[in-house]
């Protein structure tokens, strides 16, 4: 049976940062401690070298001592006074000698009479010593300073000095106040670790770090898989979070996380992002997509630090409704001429009944219809789509009771591309509607002088007053009524008018010579070949 392996349990993130802080203040403390110790030390023995040299200089300064040595028996002299020396200063020692060495003092009067145990000759010399050395009562700090004359020879020297163990015996007294402090600074150090995890932990809501990469990399596939773009903008309006769809509706480049939204996002976006009005299910034209933004409030804590923008593409779907629009009514006319159809069939049997053939091809002649459009109006288009989508629209004017025609020389290339089939199909939808039953629709098809490309499509319907005519390219706009305006109305003519803006053109609304409205599009180079027309 194979073995099972169970899980590695790991340190929590807690625990694993009270251990790091923690061995940080230790290390610290401690090698704060051994320099603060190494410090100490050396102070004391620096305040203690000072001192052996100054009794030992005063020493053999003293008009006392120069006078001693022409007694017969210095050490009479020189043995109470060092003793009162040393009792004064808190040495260990004050010795005397002669210019060889034999001493005239000592602690240890046994020791009177004899030679120093250490090398006199340097000092002796004139030369002056502080140092460590090893005597007859121990290793000891001693300074050594020449006795002189009163010509300047010398003639004895003085030796003053302290134990090793009483240096050491007096840093040991100073050593627990500094452990002390070391101590307090140790404990407040590991306080404010178990301060630090504490908010540590509340600010990563309590979890360890495997749990955080997994949270992130669920959040990375979902918000960049989704099909829906997502904007987030903190309260200091910066961009925090965009995923690929949004970036690909909005045209965003891929370093606009932590610039000011105002800089990446264009103007029709900024009112969603900002502001205390609720935006759901608001149409947005971006460039010349059709989008459905909705903004909610991301809360954390109980405070609201970021908008999140949630962005549909609804460009096909707007198309295709108003394309189920016109098809809509095209069904209702050509239900209405069914019965009319009908009734006209009726007449024709009529007439075939009563053997009156001669009537019936006449009623034939009057009832028929002629072609919807011209063929020789629309040899001069070249392009396939052009040509198939004025058919189509010239069907549904048709049946909806309007004349629908093309102005005598009109030309269009082919490969006239996509854009001419979006501006064309918006304007004659926005004239079949203004005209109504009845009305009268011309459209114009020819290059500009300028090397691009003229659209132009003139109504008989009531028009676009004057103050109007700059704002219906704005999206939302429209003056149609308001049963009219479903799935989006007030989008086309603002499409219109970017396209016509990306190709370098133009979009203007002005009067008809029929006495409605002309919108009259111009579309930049690179035009596509055209047939050389005369623009009427």
């Amino acid at each position: 049976m194979p073995r099972r392996t169970m899980p590695r349990r790991t340190m929590p993130l807690g625990v694993q940062l009270l251990l790091l802080q923690v061995g940080i203040v230790l290390v610290v403390v401690v090698a704060a401690g051994a320099v603060a110790v190494q410090l100490q030390y050396q102070q004391i023995r620096d305040a203690y070298r000072q001192q052996v040299l100054t009794v030992a200089s005063s020493t053999a300064r003293l008009p006392s001592v120069v006078q001693a040595y022409g007694e017969p028996d210095p050490s009479a002299t020189l043995q109470p006074l060092a003793e009162l020396i040393r009792e004064a200063s808190g040495v260990t020692f004050v010795v005397v000698t002669d210019a060889e060495g034999v001493r005239y003092s000592h602690p240890d009067r046994t020791r009177i009479g004899q030679r120093v145990s250490t090398d006199p000759g340097p000092t002796l010399a004139g030369e002056v010593f502080v140092g460590t050395e090893q005597g007859t009562l121990g290793e000891s700090l001693r300074a050594k300073v020449p006795v002189r004359d009163d010509s300047g020879r010398v003639i004895g020297a003085a030796s003053v000095g302290i134990l090793e163990t009483e240096l050491a015996a007096e840093f040991r007294r100073d050593a627990p106040a500094l452990v002390a402090w070391l101590g307090g600074a140790a404990l407040l150090g590991s306080l404010g670790a178990v301060l630090v995890v504490r908010l540590v932990r509340r600010r990563i809501f309590g979890l360890e770090p495997e749990e955080i990469a997994r949270l992130l990399e669920t959040r990375e596939a979902m918000v960049h898989g989704i099909r829906e773009g997502l904007v987030a903008v903190d309260d200091r309006g910066r961009v925090v979070l965009v995923n690929d769809e949004a970036s690909r509706l909005l045209d965003l480049a891929d370093d606009v996380v932590g610039r000011p939204a105002a800089e990446v996002l264009d103007a029709a976006m900024l009112p969603l992002v900002a502001g205390d009005r609720p935006v759901t299910d608001e149409l947005v034209l971006s460039g010349e997509r059709l989008l459905v933004a909705n903004r909610t409030p991301a809360v954390v804590g109980g405070r609201r630090v970021a908008e999140v923008l949630t962005l549909r593409d609804r460009t096909e779907l707007a198309g295709a409704l108003r394309e189920l629009d016109g098809q809509r009514n095209l069904t209702n006319t050509l239900r209405a001429q069914a019965h009319e159809f009908s009734n006209k069939l009726h007449v024709i049997q009529g007439l075939i009944e009563l053997g009156r053939e001669s009537d019936a091809v006449a009623f034939i002649d009057r009832a028929g219809g002629g072609q919807l459009l011209d063929g020789r109006s629309l040899a001069e288009v070249a392009d396939p789509a052009v040509t198939a989508l004025v058919l189509a629209k010239a069907a549904v004017a048709h049946e909806r009771g309007i004349e629908l025609s093309l102005v005598p020389g009109s030309s269009l290339g082919s490969g006239s591309g996509d854009d001419v089939v979006t501006v064309l199909g918006n304007l004659l939808d926005n004239a079949m509607d203004a005209t109504g039953t009845g009305g009268t629709v011309t459209v114009f098809l020819g290059p500009d002088p300028d090397g691009g490309l003229v659209v132009r499509v003139d109504d008989d319907g009531p028009g676009v007053a004057e103050e109007d005519r700059a704002r219906v390219f704005d999206v939302g706009v429209t003056t149609k009524r308001a049963a009219a305006a479903d799935h989006g109305r007030g989008i086309g003519l603002a499409l219109v008018a970017r396209i016509a803006a990306r190709r370098g053109g133009s979009a203007t609304v002005s009067s008809a010579p029929l006495g409605g409205a002309r919108v009259e599009v111009r579309l930049g180079a690179p035009a596509p070949a055209m047939a050389e027309v005369t623009t009427p």
